[in-house]
C-alpha cells in the first residue's frame, strides 16, 4: 500500500501546475499523504470534497487514504474509525455515480481490508460481494489496469488458500502490466496507482 501512496504522490507533484482552488487544495492533499500525515492529508481531501460536490476524486481519495492506513494496523477500534469514515466518504459518490468503475474497486478495496483485518468472521460474508464489485467493474471498464489487477490479486489470494492453481490468474496480472502501459488518467488527478503492485506481484507468481 506503501507503493500506491508514492506512485500517486510523485505523479500529482511531478505534473502539477496549481492554478484554481481545487488544484492548489488537491496538491497540497497529496504532498500530506506524501509526508506520512494521513489524517491530515484526509481532512483536506474532506474539505475540498465538501466545496467541490461536482468531482468524485476528493472523497475517493478520503477513501482511499483511510483504507491504505487501515490495511496496516490491527487495532479493532481504529480499523473501524478508518473503514467507516472511507465507506461514509465513499458512499457519497457511488450514490452519484453508480457506475464509475474505480469508485466500484475502491468499495471492494474497503470489503478487502476487512477481510484482511478478520477473515474468519468477514470471509463468507464480504468475498462474494468483493467479486461482484469486480465483475460489474469490469464490464464497464475491462481495460481499465486497475480492475483487472485488483481482481486478480483477490482472485490469487482465494486460489492459494484453496490451493487451486494460479497460473490463469497470474495471466491476467501480467494483462494488467501491458494495459498500465497504455492507460492514460483523464487528469493529473484522476486514480494512476497499481504498476509497482502487479509487477511485484507478477515476481511472487513466478
Amino acid at each position: 500500500m506503501t507503493k500506491i501512496i508514492i506512485t500517486i504522490v510523485l505523479f500529482v507533484t511531478t505534473q502539477l501546475f496549481s492554478q484554481g482552488q481545487f488544484e492548489q487544495g488537491m496538491g497540497k492533499a497529496f504532498a500530506l499523504w506524501g509526508e506520512g500525515k494521513n489524517t491530515e492529508a484526509s481532512a483536506m481531501f474532506e474539505r475540498i470534497a465538501s466545496a467541490e460536490k461536482e468531482s468524485w476524486l476528493p472523497n475517493y481519495y478520503v477513501a482511499l487514504v483511510n483504507t491504505t492506513t487501515a490495511f496496516a494496523t490491527k487495532d479493532k477500534e481504529q480499523m473501524n474509525a478508518l473503514l467507516s469514515k472511507a465507506q461514509s466518504a465513499l458512499d457519497i459518490e457511488l450514490t452519484k455515480y453508480p457506475n464509475n468503475a474505480e469508485l466500484l474497486v475502491m468499495q471492494a478495496m474497503i470489503h478487502t481490508a476487512w477481510i484482511a483485518f478478520d477473515p474468519m468472521t468477514n470471509g463468507m460474508k464480504l468475498s462474494g460481494k468483493v467479486m461482484e464489485l469486480y465483475g460489474k467493474a469490469e464490464q464497464i471498464e475491462p481495460n481499465n489496469p486497475r480492475v483487472v489487477l485488483s481482481k486478480a490479486e483477490f482472485e490469487l489470494g482465494s486460489a492459494k488458500f484453496f490451493g487451486t492453481d494460479t497460473k490463469p490468474i497470474c495471466a491476467q496480472i501480467d494483462k494488467s502490466i501491458e494495459l498500465f502501459a497504455t492507460f492514460k488518467p483523464q487528469s493529473v488527478f484522476h486514480p494512476k496507482w497499481g504498476l509497482d503492485r502487479a509487477q511485484e506481484i507478477a515476481k511472487s507468481c513466478k
